[in-house]
C-alpha cells in the first residue's frame, strides 16, 4: 500500500458538482486514489506540508500532437494559415521515427505536466513506412513521466494524388490502417477504473481521410468500446472542401458516417452555426477547445460561450506545439480567459468556468469524469500544488477558484501528482533528468530537421 499526505492546504479548489473550496484541510491518498478531504491527517509514506499551497485537480489535455515539439517556431511556416502550413511541414513530418516520437513526447509531456497536466490524449496521425512502433515509443516516455495517457490510433488514406494535402509517404490503405487499429486496441486500450492508459481510434481529418475510412472507423470504434475524435470545422478551407466535394457542412457529411454521440469529441470546432451547436448538445457530442493554436493559425473564434449555454461538452487543449509553439494548459487557459471577455464581453465564461472546462469538462470528452477531473473521496489522486506565496501571487489569491485564468501563473507548479505519485517536486520532473533530456532532444532535433 502507497500512501500520500498533503497537510494544511489553505485551500482545495475541488471542481466537483457542488463547486466546492476547502480551506485549511489534509488531502489523505492511498494506491492512487484519494481517501479522505477533511482534519484526517493519518501517517503516510510522502508528507508534503502544505502550508500556503492551492491545490487544483489535475488538468486534462484533450488535443495534442506531440511529435509536432520538434517542428515549432520554424520561420518557413509561421504566417501560414492552415493547409499551406500543412503542406510545408508533411515534408518534415514524413522523416519521423521511433526516437523522434519518443523524445518530442518526453519533452511535450514533461513541460504539460510541469504546468499542472496529469492526463495527456496525442492525436497521432503521421505513420511514415518503416518508422517503428511509435505508439509503443509514447507509451515508453509516458511511463517514464508517469503522466496517464490516452492514444491515439490516427489515420490518413487521402494522399495529395487523391486530392489531399498529405505526401504518399505517410497515408496508408483503409485495410492496414483498420487492422493496426485491431492491434493497437487489444494492446493499448484497458477501461479499468484508475487505468493509466487507453486509445481512441481518430482519422485525421475530412480533407486527409476517405468516407470509407471514416465509416469504418466509427463502426470499429464502437464494436470495440473506444471513443472517435478528429479535426472538425477548424477553418473555413475545409469547410469549402466538404461543400466541394460532398455537397454537405463538415458536420452533417460526418453525421452521414456515423460521427456524432457521446463517444465522439472534435478539435477545434469553430464554424459550426446554430443549427449545428443544437445537434451537437441534443447528441453529446464534445469539443476541444484550442485557442492559442486558432489564434496562431488564423483559423478563428470558437463559439464556446454558447456551447456552454446549450451544454455541449467541451474540454481544452493545447493542440500542436508547431500550431501553438508550446505545452502549456495553464498558458491556454489564461488566454482563453482574455480572448472570450475580448470577443464576448460579459458572456464569456468567468476563470472558474475555463478551469473546469480544462478538468472536469476534458476529462467528461474522454469518458473518465467519473475518475478523474475533480478533487472527490474515491476518485483518482490526480492534482498539482501551486505556492500561493509566490511574488507574482501577491494580492491575488482571495479567489482561488479562478486566479489561474484571470492572473495566470509565471514559471512550473510546485507539485504535480498522477495516480498519487509525485511527478513533479519543486517544480522539476521527478523521473527525468531535464538537462540530459534537453541535450538529446536537441541533437535529435538537429537530425530531424536536416532535410530543411
Amino acid at each position: 500500500m502507497s500512501t500520500l499526505l498533503v497537510k494544511n492546504l489553505q485551500a482545495l479548489v475541488s471542481c466537483d458538482g457542488q463547486d466546492r473550496v476547502y480551506q485549511g484541510v489534509n488531502l489523505y491518498c492511498v494506491d492512487g486514489l484519494i481517501r479522505s478531504i477533511g482534519p484526517e491527517a493519518p501517517a503516510a509514506d510522502r508528507v508534503i506540508d502544505g502550508t500556503g499551497l492551492l491545490c487544483y485537480p489535475g488538468l486534462v489535455n484533450t488535443h495534442h500532437h506531440l511529435y509536432q515539439v520538434f517542428s515549432r517556431n520554424l520561420p518557413q511556416v509561421q504566417n501560414l494559415e492552415l493547409f499551406d502550413w500543412l503542406t510545408a511541414l508533411y515534408q518534415v513530418w514524413k522523416g519521423l521515427n521511433e526516437d523522434t516520437v519518443r523524445l518530442s513526447s518526453l519533452v511535450g509531456m514533461g513541460e504539460l505536466m510541469k504546468n499542472g497536466c496529469t492526463t495527456v490524449f496525442d492525436h497521432h496521425y503521421v505513420f511514415p513506412q518503416g518508422a517503428g512502433d511509435l505508439i509503443g515509443a509514447q507509451w515508453a516516455a509516458a511511463e517514464q513521466l508517469g503522466v496517464r495517457m490516452h492514444f491515439s490510433r490516427g489515420s490518413m488514406d487521402r494522399s495529395q494524388k487523391d486530392g489531399g494535402l498529405p505526401p504518399d509517404a505517410v497515408v496508408q490503405t483503409v485495410d492496414e490502417i483498420l487492422r493496426d487499429s485491431i492491434d493497437l486496441i487489444d494492446r493499448w486500450q484497458d477501461n479499468s477504473f484508475q487505468s493509466m492508459h487507453r486509445i481512441a481510434l481518430a482519422p485525421c481529418s475530412p480533407f486527409s481521410v476517405s468516407a470509407d475510412l471514416l465509416r469504418e472507423s466509427a463502426r470499429l470504434a464502437r464494436a470495440y468500446h473506444v471513443r472517435l475524435h478528429t479535426h472538425l470545422c477548424e477553418t473555413l478551407d475545409e469547410e469549402r472542401f466538404t461543400l466541394e466535394t460532398t455537397g454537405l457542412r463538415p458536420l452533417a457529411y460526418m453525421e452521414t458516417l456515423g460521427w456524432v454521440g457521446s463517444d465522439v469529441w472534435y478539435a477545434h470546432g469553430i464554424h459550426f452555426n446554430d443549427e449545428e451547436l443544437q445537434l451537437l448538445a441534443q447528441t453529446g457530442t464534445g469539443v476541444c477547445h484550442c485557442p492559442i493554436s486558432n489564434m496562431k493559425l488564423s483559423s478563428g473564434i470558437a463559439r464556446i460561450p454558447e456551447m456552454l449555454s446549450l451544454g455541449v461538452p467541451v474540454g481544452l487543449g493545447v493542440d500542436g506545439s508547431a500550431s501553438n509553439d508550446g505545452s502549456n494548459l495553464l498558458e491556454e487557459l489564461r488566454v482563453c480567459y482574455l480572448l472570450h471577455r475580448l470577443n464576448s464581453s460579459d458572456r464569456a465564461p468567468s476563470g472558474y468556468d475555463l478551469l473546469k472546462l480544462a478538468t472536469i469538462g476534458s476529462a467528461r470528452l474522454l469518458g473518465r469524469e467519473d475518475e478523474i477531473g475533480s478533487l472527490e473521496v474515491g476518485k483518482c489522486a490526480d492534482f498539482f500544488l501551486v505556492d500561493a506565496r509566490r511574488l507574482e501571487l501577491v494580492g491575488a489569491c482571495r479567489d482561488p477558484k479562478s486566479v489561474l485564468a484571470t492572473v495566470g501563473l509565471k514559471g512550473p507548479v510546485d507539485y504535480t501528482v498522477v495516480n498519487g505519485r509525485v511527478t513533479v517536486d519543486k517544480g522539476r520532473l521527478v523521473s527525468a533528468d531535464e538537462e540530459k533530456l534537453v541535450w538529446k532532444a536537441e541533437r535529435e532535433v538537429n537530425r530531424y530537421l536536416s532535410a530543411l
